[in-house]
């Protein structure tokens, strides 16, 4: 297999595995007592080490001695008579201590984990992190050690949590109320009508051979982690929202701002300007859309647990275009829902960056419209012209009104456009994008760029609508492209341009330039004309339609103008015969690279 594929780099395919890692922030409290406490994190605080956290480095001193992790392994017969003390050797924990007594095991702490701390007092641990999706392997063949995630003030009861899974609500249930370990800690649930399930506090399981995969009224199924990260390139996502109850169920789901971020962590811009996809019109086949503003919650009516309509997929989408921070800055949120029976709530972290519009942007025009030239000549006696003193017919009046071109009969113009990171877009009849010699991904105006060992890898693109020449120096925009840029760039053939001039023809003694000798080249306007595009991208905001909004950050969609000047035989002085035709029409580019520079051969 070839180790330097072109082609994945022209899709820009593997963008979406280059995204960088960048958190949004919740602070998780942890009610502790004096004595050993079980908790479970709904949140990453990987960013930092225990003692930055909690130890001899933390900004703040706390009564926390001790953390242990429990390390499940579901593929072995654990704790089948009841929960295990934490040891150091031959078990499955891992260890922090505060003051030695042994190397520590444990050095950072992640979520969907459950740990015991023995603190020295009351403390309310708050716990600043990144959230997760909630996710853990459950085991029917020993105890299990985890927490829901319920939500932090007004905590169902383990009778009303687990209504909907009878069988969980005969299992073994234990829980630790503080103090040391002794016959009573931890100590077996029995009032479970009046226990609550107290978010980031963790309980020992056993079901039997029940297998559980009930962790509340509705269950979220995502890729991955669950971690939306956008990065520059990426515009949208997906997951399901099941309802796990026998009765119909509303889910909301929330954008909420991230918490400022942890010392050392990148700073937050601001909030990603998210779009919930909502119904297709089966007229246009486009998506509707509803802003997802913070603190508004959009909510689903779901029906109960295995009819139709129990499920539903939820899609957003970035609005690139609506983004006003800089490149490089980092914009974070969290998706919040929670249910309508007041039970669970699920966060996920959003975030993205501005991305560059610099790179390769490739795509076409489609001319709609096109000026006329219609003459209309002066009439007299039975409707026959009228010549002036030199013999010409006299023209009273030039249409040149702009007529529509048949939706079928668009003419279509290739467009190839480079736009640095700063400063003019250049417009190009042909660019060269494969691998230099130390194998760089390049583009290039020129092949000899190129390494020619890694030629059979790179591809060209050229456009026939403009004049070629062996320099390819391409056309200078007025601007850089971006939504509401309007860029114009003047496109010059000059009348002796025996490449590409279209009204030249090199080998044919009435359209060459030269004399009847073929010694001396005719000046303009005699067999050949200079043509002057001026060719303008007058770049539109997106449609109002879902894909079109989301899309805004790699595609590109506007007006297309171009003025067209003929010039002929000078009529004195600097004044020349000119025609002039416009064209109107459409165009949409497609950014397929996304290197900054325009590599010019020497």
């Amino acid at each position: 297999m070839s180790k330097h594929p072109v082609l994945p780099l022209l899709l820009g395919a593997l963008a979406a595995f280059a995204v960088p890692a960048r958190a949004q922030w919740v602070t998780q409290t942890l009610q502790l007592r004096p004595g050993w406490n079980a908790v479970f994190l709904h949140v990453d605080a990987a960013h930092a080490s225990l003692d930055q956290l909690v130890g001899a480095g933390a900004p703040v001193l706390t009564p926390i001695e001790e953390i242990w992790r429990w390390n499940p392994n579901p593929a072995t017969h654990q704790f089948v008579q009841s929960p295990q003390q934490p040891v150091d050797t031959g078990s499955q924990w891992s260890s922090w201590r505060r003051s030695g007594g042994g190397p520590a095991t444990l050095d950072r702490l992640t979520a969907n984990t459950a740990y015991l701390v023995h603190s020295t007092a009351d403390y309310a641990w708050e716990l600043k992190g990144q959230p997760v999706l909630p996710h853990y392997r459950w085991s029917t063949s020993g105890l299990n050690f985890f927490g829901f995630p319920t939500v932090p003030t007004g905590a169902p009861s383990f009778e009303d949590f687990l209504a909907e899974v009878p069988s969980l609500q005969f299992s073994e249930i234990f829980q630790y109320p503080g103090g040391e370990f002794g016959a009573n800690n931890p100590r077996r649930v029995f009032a479970l009508r009046t226990t609550p399930v107290r978010r980031g506090e963790a309980f020992w399981i056993r079901a039997g051979e029940v297998y559980n995969h009930y962790f509340g009224p509705f269950e979220i199924t995502a890729a991955g982690s669950g971690r939306v990260a956008l990065g520059e390139s990426l515009s949208s996502f997906s997951f399901r929202v099941r309802n796990q109850t026998a009765a119909a169920l509303t889910v909301a789901l929330e954008l909420v701002a991230s918490e400022a971020p942890p010392a050392g962590q990148p700073a937050i811009a601001g909030v990603p300007p998210l779009l919930v996809r909502g119904a297709l019109d089966t007229v246009d086949l486009t998506y509707g859309v509803a802003a997802l503003p913070l603190n508004t919650p959009q909510t689903w009516m779901l029906a109960p647990r295995g009819e139709p309509g129990s499920e539903v997929e939820i899609v957003l989408g970035l609005d690139r275009a609506a983004i006003t921070a800089n490149v490089g800055e980092l914009l974070a949120a969290v998706l919040r829902l929670t249910d309508s029976r007041g039970h669970s709530r699920v966060d996920l972290p959003v975030s993205a960056q501005p991305e560059s519009r610099a790179g390769l942007w490739v795509g076409a025009a489609a001319v709609t419209a096109v000026g006329q030239y219609l003459k209309t000549y002066q009439r007299g006696t039975g409707d026959s012209p009228v010549l002036d003193a030199e013999g010409k017919y006299i023209v009273t009046e030039v249409d040149t009104s702009m007529q529509p071109v048949p939706a079928s009969h668009a003419f279509p113009l290739r467009l190839i456009v480079h736009n640095p990171a700063s400063g003019p877009a250049t417009l190009l009849q042909r660019v060269y994008y494969g691998f230099n010699a130390v194998s760089n991904a390049v583009i290039a105006n020129q092949e000899s760029v190129l390494a020619r060992n890694l030629l059979g890898e790179a591809r060209r693109l050229s456009v026939a609508h403009l004049p070629w020449s062996a320099a390819n120096p391409g056309w200078a925009f007025s601007g850089g492209l971006d939504h509401g840029a309007v860029l114009s760039a003047t496109v010059a053939t000059p009348f002796n341009d025996q490449a590409a001039n279209p009204f030249l023809h090199t080998y044919h003694p009435d359209h060459d330039n030269l004399n009847a000798s073929f010694r001396n080249e005719l000046p303009q306007g005699s067999e050949s004309y200079t043509v002057v595009r001026e060719i303008t991208l007058d770049v539109k905001t997106p449609a109002g339609d879902f894909h079109s909004r989301v899309a805004a950050g790699s595609k590109l969609k506007g007006e297309y103008r171009e003025v067209i000047r003929l010039a002929g035989l000078a009529r004195g002085g600097n004044a020349f015969d000119t025609r002039q035709f416009e064209v109107r029409g459409v165009f949409e580019l497609t950014r397929i690279a996304e290197i900054p520079t325009l590599t010019r051969a020497p």
